[in-house]
């Protein structure tokens, strides 16, 4: 006789919405009303704190105990004690620490949080806070400094101690450190490198928005440089300077970007998702997305995968 079947709810795949009354003094964060727009965070592993999540604020994330493996939009990487990276507002990350001790470690993160709003509207009138603009651009998509953990450790410990002025000052001299690291990697997503003139800039973003609302559709670069008044090798060198990439590595990214959200998100079969990216054959996506990613996308899935659990496997 069958028994009786049992009934899962689905996985949420896409990441939790953190907010400020998700974010307990018990957890180890700060309580609102005696901080401003920078806040302090110490955790260990593991933790309710520890999950596929994101939120509106800015996160500095230092890690300073374990291994594992580090998921921060559709990038999959590993991280030791010393990795440090920025996140945007709403972008999804988590670590998972694969070689945690029994009873778990009392701190493995130490984390900032920071507001986007006030440091905008502060550099509208104070020049000095312009230098943290592009770094502030950058984080949009992640970005991981190299070599830094040590003088992270030590201006986070400084902000922790301060308060009002002193935790500003303090985030202002971290804040710069940063904006000056050229030792650095983009993780997630393509991100504009440009700083052309701003109606260079308009052009690009122009076609950056044409492409990534229609992935599926054909795009060919003589068409746009036409339509822009350039010949096709001017434009090349232009779409170059202002994004990195030759115009076809930046529309196969955008499309492997897309396809990585899909396998994250969804059960669709890989051929399908290969298909409504824009690649009419399955090999060429295949190879695409392994140069792209450094795996193939079967084995991305079964990766991230791992972005929702207490242990990485």
């Amino acid at each position: 006789m069958r028994g009786h079947d049992t009934i899962h709810p689905p996985r949420r795949r896409a990441p939790e919405m953190e907010y400020d009354h998700t974010r307990p003094t018990a957890l180890g964060y700060e309580p609102v009303e005696d901080t401003g727009f920078i806040r302090c965070l110490a955790h260990g592993f593991p933790t309710p704190l520890a999950r596929w999540h994101h939120h509106e604020e800015y996160e500095l994330h230092l890690i300073v105990a374990t291994t594992g493996k580090a998921f921060v939009g559709d990038w999959i990487g590993s991280f030791e004690p010393g990795h440090l990276v920025l996140t945007g507002p709403r972008l999804p990350h988590n670590w998972v620490s694969v070689d945690v001790p029994e009873g778990g470690v009392a701190e493995r993160d130490l984390v900032i949080q920071f507001q986007r709003e006030p440091l905008v509207a502060a550099a509208q009138v104070v020049p000095e806070l312009a230098e943290a603009m592009p770094l502030l651009e950058r984080a949009r998509h992640g970005v991981e400094f190299f070599g830094m953990g040590e003088v992270a450790r030590s201006l986070w410990q400084r902000c922790k101690a301060e308060r009002g002025l002193r935790r500003l000052a303090a985030f202002c001299d971290l804040l710069g450190v940063l904006s000056r690291c050229s030792d650095y990697r983009m993780l997630s997503s393509v991100q504009m490198q440009a700083k052309d003139d701003d109606a260079g800039m308009d052009q690009i973003n122009a076609i950056v928005s044409r492409l990534t609302a229609d992935i599926s559709q054909t795009f060919v670069a003589a068409d746009l440089a036409a339509e822009l008044g350039m010949t096709e090798s001017s434009f090349s060198r232009f779409f170059r300077r202002a994004t990195g990439n030759n115009f076809t590595d930046f529309v196969n990214r955008v499309r492997i970007n897309r396809a990585c959200q899909l396998l994250m998100e969804s059960d669709r079969r890989v051929g399908d998702i290969a298909y409504e990216v824009g690649f009419n054959n399955l090999a060429n996506f295949n190879r695409r997305f392994l140069e792209a990613k450094g795996m193939t996308p079967r084995d991305f899935r079964r990766r991230a995968n791992d972005r929702f659990s207490g242990a990485a496997g």
